[in-house]
């Protein structure tokens, strides 16, 4: 049986996207030895960031780098970082997967 292009076009549109991780960024280092490198807390206090909204992430790192959050330890963790790097790690931590409650 031969399907018409057009049906196919149909078909191809009617299955799900997978979204494409994003690479890992270079900067996830030192982020990493608090809250993970999948964003899951590697140490006690320090927040879960996997599955956050990237939005969320990028305008909290943005208020850390610019001393607007007050939290020393994230201040000197996040440095003089760029646009470019605040946009991939928060892209890196949105996009994995959350911890999952324990019933």
């Amino acid at each position: 049986m031969r399907l018409a292009p057009t049906a196919v076009l149909v078909l191809a549109a009617s299955l799900p996207a997978h979204a494409v991780a994003p690479p890992k960024p270079a900067r996830v280092g030192l982020c990493a030895a608090c809250h993970g490198e999948t964003g899951i807390a590697q140490i006690p206090g320090a927040p879960h960031l996997a599955g956050q909204k990237a939005d969320y992430l990028r305008e909290a790192l943005r208020q850390y780098r610019d001393g607007r959050r007050k939290a020393p330890i994230m201040q000197a963790a996040i440095g003089p970082v760029s646009e470019a790097d605040l946009d991939e790690l928060a892209r890196w931590y949105s996009q994995q997967a959350p911890l999952k409650a324990q019933p």
